[in-house]
This record gives structure tokens, C-alpha cells and sequence, in this order.
């Protein structure tokens, strides 16, 4: 099956997933590196997330970075793996004009989706404490969704609408209403995002929801919730958006710590991953027999003695 799946597009592939999969499991990176751990780790694609981009530049998950910043890191992660990335593009960066060129750029970049939700710009993240989480109007995210129906090529790839009505705290008619205008429009599938504690209203959402398209969700705040009641619920993806992030935060934190007052660095040998490892992910040694297959070919043309 694997295979199968590596011989087709990466959009084609997500698509080839979302059908053949219970659930379709995916995971945040921040740059090549932690894509590719991704993958190691079989998960089905990669979430290439604004936020855990901001942070590595250091800046807010508020519209800060440029489209061609959060743009370099996703196309980094699809030239390096082979399984789909989905690549959280905020807003649009703009309106449907910026909307078709975001698209045209991330398509022809072997990227299989891109994610676009429905506040207004510049965003703040929707889990920050008493943030700001306005909405722009159904019928500009409608002309945002059309835009990029439009400008893609491929039928294949994704458009996904993040619809951030229930972080906004309006109700969930107007979530299930915003929904299915945007599936209406030509959204390929609906990513529903909740603050709360618990998935009951994540629940209530996929329950309700009358359109025919994929429901997706990020259970970064209601996360005790299990895989089988996601799919009891007929939720078909599930994104861990930030944990690969967090959890290097944490790892990077904790040694620097013990580093500082150390008298050398053997004493934190065990919190490292060794040498030939890091030459595994990089495919060093791949390197090192291409060039030694390249010295063969010269000495058979009579470069080499």
C-alpha cells in the first residue's frame, strides 16, 4: 500500500489516504529536519504550521513572517520527504488575488494542500488568552475559497477551510452554516477548531454537519480525546500541530540548563542523539557511495589513474 501511495502526486496521495483511511494521522514540523522525523515515525503527512514557523524565527504567530517565509520552510519539507505536507497558511496573506498566487506558488511546489481559516488579518493564534479572534464575513472567505479553486491546476489538491467560528465564541449554527457555504464554494475539506477542554463541541460540529467533504481537527486543548471517538464521530484527519515544537522547546531548554554548569559535556551525553544518526537522517553515507560510484565512472573514461 505504501507504494502504491509513493507512486502518485502528493496531492493525489492525501486524497488516496483521506478514502482508504479510518483516520488520516498528521503531524506538525517546523523545518526539513523535524519533517523528516515526521515521516520516519509513519505518520500519513505533515503539518506544516505557522506557528511553530513563527517561533523558530522568533517572532509571534501573528501575521508577522511573509507568505515567502512560511512559503521556504513547507517547499524545504516537500523536496525533502515523501509523504504529503498540508501547509498552514494563515489568512491567504491577503485577499483572493494574494489567495491565487499563494496557491499557484504552494501547488507547483509538490505541496498537496494548503489550509486557509477565516479571520481577519493580521491573526493572532487562536489559542492565545484573551486574543483577538474576529472573523471576516462569510462572503469574503467564500471569494477567498473560489480564488483558489480557481488558480489551481491540479484537481487533486487540497483546499482546506478552517472555519474559527466556535474560537470566536459565536454559535454553532453559524459554524455549521459557515461550513457548508465554504464546502459549497469548493473547499476540499473542513478543519473545525475549538478552545475547549473537552471535544464536545468538536463532537456536536462533525455530528451536525450535513456536507459531504472531510472533517479535520487539532485537539491541541481537548487532548485526552481518543482516536477511535474521533472516528466514531466520522472524523477523518487528525493534526498534533504543535508537539514536535513544544517538545524540542522543552528537550533544548533542559540541557541548556545542565550545560551551562557543567565541566564537560559528557555529562548530558545521554540526552543526545549520537552522531551517526543525525549522518542517517542526512543521508551522509548515501553521499559518501554516490561519490565513490562517480570516481569508478571518471577512472573507466580516463580522468582518474
Amino acid at each position: 500500500m505504501e507504494l502504491f501511495f509513493s507512486l502518485l502526486s502528493q496531492s493525489e496521495n492525501l486524497r488516496k489516504k483521506l478514502d482508504s483511511k479510518s483516520i488520516v494521522k498528521v503531524c506538525g514540523a517546523f523545518d526539513a529536519m523535524s519533517a523528516k522525523l515526521v515521516e520516519i515515525n509513519n505518520f500519513d503527512a505533515i503539518w506544516s504550521g505557522s506557528f511553530a514557523i513563527s517561533s523558530t524565527h522568533g517572532v509571534p504567530d501573528a501575521s508577522i513572517l511573509t507568505m515567502t517565509e512560511f512559503f521556504d520552510v513547507a517547499s524545504n519539507m516537500a523536496q525533502t520527504c515523501d509523504i504529503p505536507i498540508i501547509a498552514d497558511c494563515d489568512t491567504g496573506y491577503g485577499g483572493p488575488s494574494n489567495v491565487m498566487h499563494m496557491v499557484k506558488k504552494y501547488e507547483n511546489a509538490g505541496i498537496a494542500a494548503v489550509c486557509i481559516e477565516d479571520k481577519t488579518f493580521p491573526k493572532r493564534n487562536s489559542l492565545l488568552k484573551d486574543g483577538s479572534n474576529e472573523l471576516i464575513s462569510e462572503k469574503e472567505f467564500v471569494a477567498k475559497i473560489l480564488a483558489a479553486k480557481d488558480a489551481k491546476k491540479n484537481k487533486d489538491f487540497m483546499i482546506i477551510a478552517r472555519v474559527e467560528s466556535l474560537i470566536s465564541g459565536l454559535s454553532m449554527e453559524t459554524a455549521l452554516k459557515r461550513a457548508e457555504a465554504y464546502e459549497d464554494a469548493g473547499a476540499d475539506a473542513i478543519l473545525i477548531h475549538s478552545k475547549q477542554k473537552n471535544p464536545d463541541e468538536i463532537f456536536e460540529f462533525a455530528d451536525s454537519f450535513k456536507g459531504n467533504c472531510p472533517v479535520v481537527v487539532i485537539p491541541t486543548t481537548y487532548d485526552t480525546v481518543k482516536i477511535n471517538e474521533l472516528e466514531s464521530h466520522n472524523i477523518k484527519m487528525v493534526i498534533y500541530a504543535n508537539q514536535t515544537l513544544r517538545a524540542a522547546h522543552k528537550s533544548m531548554m533542559n540541557l541548556l540548563k545542565i550545560l551551562k554548569n557543567s565541566e564537560n559535556i559528557s555529562s548530558v551525553n545521554d540526552k543526545l542523539s549520537s552522531m551517526e544518526s543525525i549522518f542517517e537522517l542526512q543521508s551522509m553515507y548515501e553521499i559518501e557511495n554516490k561519490e565513490k560510484e562517480l570516481e569508478e565512472k571518471l577512472k573507466k573514461l580516463g580522468y582518474i589513474n
